[in-house]
């Protein structure tokens, strides 16, 4: 028997022991979510998500022993990581009004005849989760699968396997059995899940490299995938913008959850007309955070090591260090709010995924250079322009090869606004209304007339 063993990233300590499902757990567990969703999606849609109801109330109810362990295995501050189960439970409360809301369309044809769409479950999801924000995510992907009857496998990420065994226990018994199934587990346990030719949606959240994997399978199986990956995902200050705010923002996007947020901000170009007040103003915020309270952690050393590389590299290659840059002695897995300036597009620091409390700086000579500099990349998650001009605000949104573009906001947003990923960071809707399109599929129904015996033709 395989076990995983997560160690808290503020002491080093264990956190967290689960055991690991081998090949036949995960194909037992494939062919009982198989068996389940014939029932399950002919149940009416305003039961299933009466039963979404349900799930929420005992999310709720159970947030602050869910926070507490997503602090232990994750390192996540509790008041956030509490944020993160209520907005799970907020996600679960909104599926279940959208779902029996979820509709096809009237067609127009001959005025004896019936022709409309219906939208049907596509089966077995397969979804694997990730842990910086475990409870969140997962909610998202169950609740939209559940309500528009299909049954579920989720694998949440073995760095936060706690949370995901726990959250199990909490909601699969609110369901007929086999319809919301937990598998804890690495790499291993994902790839039995993802091949089984039984599933029939693969939603992944989590790195890239994963979700070239599960891309790959889903190419070779034919089963829907939604994928969001990772972001480099750029912050454009342009001239006329107050620097102490630009600084606020950039600092929250840059050091929010250490980093550790899929539309965090990765790379920082400045207008050179607020670039030093702007830089002066973040690096003031970064040196603080590492002297108040006791910084968060990153999720472990392993992912540490990671971040630091790219940060030596960048300093290796010309970058110079106005803040942070050092692994600090002592236990866990600390990594404190690092400024970079001379940054370049060169560098993997600008290139690719940090997922860590680092602000890599370059200064720009007009805002279309700085433009230029943000759309560039492989990735095409989220970017946010700050800007005090309409004009270079609505250039941005047309230019910008993105998801979501955020303007004067880098956490900013309306409920609702599903947003599709681009390039290496993913494919399809992950969330929001549309996820519900995702989770089925269109049939076009005509409904002649019968001819009976002797009619006239």
């Amino acid at each position: 028997m395989t076990e995983i063993t997560v160690l808290d990233p503020h002491t080093g300590d264990p956190a967290t022991t689960v055991r690991a499902a081998g090949d036949s757990e995960v194909a037992a567990a494939v062919g009982a979510a198989r068996s389940a969703q014939p029932g399950w999606g002919r149940t009416p849609a305003e039961e299933r998500g009466e039963a979404l109801r349900r799930m929420a109330e005992a999310l709720a109810g159970a947030a602050a022993e869910l926070a507490e362990l997503n602090r232990r295995e994750t390192g996540r501050p509790e008041a956030e990581a509490r944020g993160g189960v209520e907005a799970g439970a907020a996600t679960l409360r909104q599926y279940a009004e959208l779902g029996p809301l979820h509709r096809g369309h009237s067609l127009r044809g001959d005025v004896r005849a019936a022709d409309y769409t219906v939208r049907r479950p596509r089966g077995v999801l397969a979804a694997l989760t990730p842990w910086n924000d475990p409870v969140a995510v997962a909610a998202g992907l169950i609740g939209a699968a559940l309500v528009t009857g299909n049954t579920v496998l989720h694998k949440p990420s073995e760095r936060s396997p706690g949370v995901g065994v726990r959250l199990g226990e909490l909601l699969s018994p609110l369901l007929p059995a086999g319809v919301l199934t937990t598998l804890s587990g690495g790499a291993d346990t994902g790839r039995a899940l993802t091949a089984d030719p039984r599933v029939d949606v693969l939603a992944h959240v989590g790195s890239t490299a994963a979700g070239r994997e599960i891309a790959r399978t889903g190419a070779e199986t034919g089963v829907h995938v939604i994928r969001e990956n990772g972001g480099n995902d750029p912050l454009l200050v342009d001239a006329g913008v107050d620097p102490e705010w630009a600084a606020e923002q950039a600092a929250l996007g840059c050091f929010a959850n250490a980093g550790q947020i899929c539309t965090a901000v990765e790379r920082v170009y400045l207008h050179r007309e607020v670039a030093e007040d702007v830089l002066d103003a973040l690096t003031a915020r970064a040196l603080r955070r590492d002297r108040e309270d006791p910084p968060q952690p990153l999720v472990d050393r392993a992912h540490r090591a990671q971040v630091h590389g790219q940060v030596s590299a960048a300093v290796a290659a010309g970058a110079q260090l106005r803040a942070g840059g050092g692994i600090p002695d002592g236990p866990g897995a600390h990594y404190p709010a690092t400024v970079l300036t001379g940054c370049t597009s060169a560098m993997a620091l600008m290139r690719e995924e940090t997922f860590g409390p680092v602000a890599p700086v370059t200064v720009v000579g007009s805002f279309k250079e700085g433009l230029s500099l943000a759309a560039e990349g492989r990735y095409g998650l989220a970017a946010t322009v700050l800007t005090p001009r309409t004009d270079h605000a609505l250039q941005a949104v047309a230019e910008l090869p993105v998801g979501t573009v955020k303007v004067n906001g880098v956490f900013a947003g309306a409920p609702g606004g599903a947003a599709q990923p681009r390039g290496d960071s993913g494919e399809g809707y992950g969330f929001g209304p549309e996820l519900l399109d995702e989770m089925t599929t269109a049939s076009v129904v005509h409904l002649g007339a019968p001819v009976t015996a002797g009619a006239a033709r």
